[in-house]
């Protein structure tokens, strides 16, 4: 880890806050106080269990924002600062409890500082291909362009992306037990990406990819799905 937590979560206030403004100035932040009381009620219930993950989170100032946008998504910042976009609710007609497991997973990367964990690879990234294009950058040709694009590709392919693939799938089952643990259904994890899949159009290959192929998505929760089911029951009795 190159930055620090408070670092990372300085430069993601201000990019969040940012993000506000803009929404706002254009008159797409919250805009249906229903969405938005929907969203914030399913977040709650999982910022509720947060803590038995790591006990500082439950300190964290998390803010809940909805923007009316056709992007289907969503995203949680190093600090608690989610924001869910209305095209992940509506392009899939999502229910509370794949609602949940989407933010469970979004919850999830910031509690393991996945973000913090990336930005720190980019500055290493930046730091080892700057030292490799001042060893060959004497030699201005082909050759030179070639070595330091493949150098690039490589790093990519073979470093960033593996890691980002790890990071998701860490996310999909500390989500999964996440939104059991709030109560919701986990089920509701294998049905949104199968919707996940069917949205859209035609997506790389997994050795190309950020994340996991949607096959292998819902192939590891619904192995998964059984040992979080017990705690999906308790939650529900508790209610």
């Amino acid at each position: 880890m190159m930055l620090s937590s408070k670092q990372v979560e300085s430069m993601s206030l201000a990019s969040y806050s940012q993000t506000l403004k803009t929404a706002s100035d254009k008159k797409t932040l919250n805009t249906d106080p229903a969405t938005l009381a929907r969203v914030r009620t399913i977040s709650d219930r999982l910022i509720a269990q947060v803590p038995v993950y790591r006990a500082d989170a439950a300190n964290w100032k998390w803010e809940v924002n909805v923007e009316k946008n056709d992007q289907v998504n969503a995203y949680c910042m190093p600090g608690g600062k989610i924001m869910v976009f209305t095209g992940l609710i509506e392009k899939l007609n999502a229910t509370d409890d794949e609602l949940a497991a989407v933010i469970g997973h979004e919850i999830s990367h910031a509690l393991r500082e996945h973000g913090r964990e990336r930005m720190s690879l980019a500055y290493a990234q930046q730091g080892g291909l700057a030292l490799l294009a001042a060893v060959i950058g004497s030699k201005r040709n082909a050759a030179t362009g070639l070595a330091l694009g493949g150098a690039t590709l490589g790093t990519q392919l073979f470093f960033s992306l593996p890691n980002s693939r790890t990071q998701e799938t860490e996310a999909d089952r500390m989500g999964l037990e996440l939104a059991a643990r709030a109560g919701y259904n986990p089920n509701a994890a294998v049905s949104l990406w199968t919707k996940m899949g069917q949205n859209g159009g035609k997506k790389p290959t997994e050795f190309l990819s950020s994340h996991p192929s949607d096959k292998t998505r819902i192939d590891d929760l619904t192995k998964l799905i059984p040992t979080v089911m017990p705690l999906y029951e308790q939650a529900k009795v508790g209610k």
